[in-house]
C-alpha cells in the first residue's frame, strides 16, 4: 500500500530510537506517569492529524469459525494485516475468576495484550463488571442505588474494594517477559448515558457517576499504575456529551460508541449522529488538545456490502478521530454476532478498499 507511515515513538523506545516523532510537552506530562504512556498519548495526537486507526474488539483471539489460533484474525484473513488497536473486556476479573464474561481466559488476554504491544499495536481494556448489589450482570438495571452503594459509606463500598484489589492484581502482570509495562487504555463505566448497565444515565446522579469514576482512578494511581490512560465514552446521541464528564484531570482520550441498527438506528440517522459527536468531540479537542475516538461502533452482520466506504468513512468526513473500533466476531454465536468482515463475508471487498484507504492506519502503517 502507498501509504503515509505513522511514527508512534512508544512502540520503538525499547531500541532507544526516537528519530522523526513529535517531543513532548512536558507541561501537559502527569509526573505520575511512565514516560512511555505519555509518548503514546502524545503520538496519538500526531497519527491523528495524518488519518485513523482502524480496532476491533478480541480480534486475535477467536472470530467465525475458529479461535485461539496463533497469528490469526478475521481481518488479517481479509486483508492480510493486524488490527493497529486491538481492545480485550476484563469483566468477572472482579471475582478472580479464570475466564472473562466472554469465556476467554485471562491467561489468553494477558498473552494476546503483549504479542499486540510486541507487534507494536495498542491496546485498550474495558470493563463489564457485574452489579455488586445482586451479583448480576452488567446489564441488571433492576434497581438504582448501586453507584451510590459502592461509593466511601455505601454498603457495598468493601466489597467494591475488593473488586478493584482483584482487577489491580491483573492489571500487575500485563507486563512483557522483561517486566516492562505496558502502555495502555483503560475504558471504565462506558455508555453511561445509556441506561442498561447499573451505572447508566438514570440509575445515578451526576455527582455520583463522577465520584465513582474519580474514585477508580485514583485508586489505580495510588497503586502504582501509571502506565494506564483514560477513556471517557459515553454512547448514542452525545448532545450532553460532557454532563458527567470527570474532568480534564481524569480523562485522556475522548470517545463515543455507536452501533447502526435496521429497528433502531437505520443508515441516515446514523450518518447524522456520527458527524454531531465527532464535531462536539472536535470543538473539545480544540479547547484542550486531548484526542478523541469512536470507541465502539459497528452495523452487526454488516448487511451492506459498500458498509466501510460509503457509511464508515464517509460519515467520518474530514474529522481527526485517532481511532475507531468495531465490536467483536463472537464465534460462539455463529454468522448471528459479529461487527468485522471474514473471508467470503458480504462487505470483504469493500473492507480491502478500505482497508487501501491512504487514511486508514492498520498494523503494518504504524511500524513501516
Amino acid at each position: 500500500m502507498n501509504k503515509m507511515n505513522i511514527c508512534l515513538s512508544f512502540l520503538i523506545v525499547s531500541s532507544g530510537i526516537t528519530t522523526g516523532c513529535s517531543s513532548l510537552n512536558s507541561q501537559n506530562v502527569q509526573p505520575n506517569r511512565v514516560s512511555d504512556t505519555e509518548t503514546l498519548l502524545e503520538s496519538l495526537k500526531e497519527s491523528a492529524a495524518k488519518g485513523y486507526m482502524f480496532g476491533h474488539h478480541d480480534a486475535t483471539i477467536y472470530g467465525i469459525g475458529w479461535e485461539n489460533d496463533e497469528n490469526r484474525s478475521d481481518i488479517k484473513s481479509v486483508c492480510g494485516d493486524y488490527p493497529a488497536v486491538i481492545s480485550f473486556d476484563l469483566g468477572h476479573i472482579e471475582h478472580n475468576n479464570e475466564n472473562n464474561l466472554d469465556n476467554v481466559s485471562f491467561d489468553k488476554i494477558r498473552k494476546e495484550i503483549v504479542n499486540q504491544y510486541k507487534r507494536g499495536g495498542i491496546i485498550s481494556l474495558s470493563w463489564h463488571l457485574d452489579n455488586p448489589m445482586t451479583d448480576s450482570s452488567s446489564w441488571d438495571n433492576s434497581q438504582t442505588g448501586v453507584v451510590k452503594s459502592i461509593l466511601p459509606g455505601g454498603e457495598n463500598y468493601e466489597k467494591f474494594q475488593g473488586w478493584m484489589d482483584n482487577l489491580a492484581g491483573y492489571l500487575e502482570t500485563l507486563k512483557t517477559e522483561d517486566d516492562e509495562k505496558i502502555p495502555m487504555f483503560f475504558r471504565p463505566w462506558h455508555e453511561h448515558s445509556g441506561n442498561w448497565f447499573w451505572w447508566g444515565q438514570d440509575l445515578c446522579t451526576v455527582d455520583e457517576y463522577v465520584s465513582l469514576w474519580k474514585m477508580t482512578k485514583e485508586i489505580l494511581t495510588e497503586k502504582g499504575f501509571d502506565n494506564l490512560l483514560y477513556t471517557y465514552s459515553p454512547n448514542g446521541d452525545c448532545a450532553d456529551y460532557m454532563e458527567k464528564y470527570p474532568g480534564n484531570d481524569y480523562v485522556d482520550l475522548l470517545g463515543f460508541d455507536l452501533y447502526q441498527s435496521d429497528n433502531y438506528i437505520n443508515q441516515e440517522k446514523f450518518i447524522s449522529l456520527i458527524q454531531k459527536n465527532l464535531s462536539i468531540m472536535d470543538e473539545f479537542n480544540k479547547e484542550t488538545g486531548k484526542p478523541y475516538a469512536i470507541t465502539e461502533i459497528g452495523y452487526e452482520t454488516v448487511a451492506n456490502p459498500k458498509w466501510w466506504t460509503e457509511v464508515l468513512d464517509h460519515a467520518i468526513g474530514d474529522y481527526k478521530p485517532c481511532y475507531v473500533l468495531v465490536w467483536r466476531n463472537a464465534r460462539e454465536k455463529g454468522e448471528e454476532h459479529y461487527f468485522a468482515p471474514y473471508p467470503g463475508q458480504l462487505s470483504e471487498n469493500d473492507f480491502v478498499e478500505f482497508y487501501n484507504n491512504p487514511k486508514t492506519i492498520f498494523l503494518n502503517d504504524i511500524i513501516k
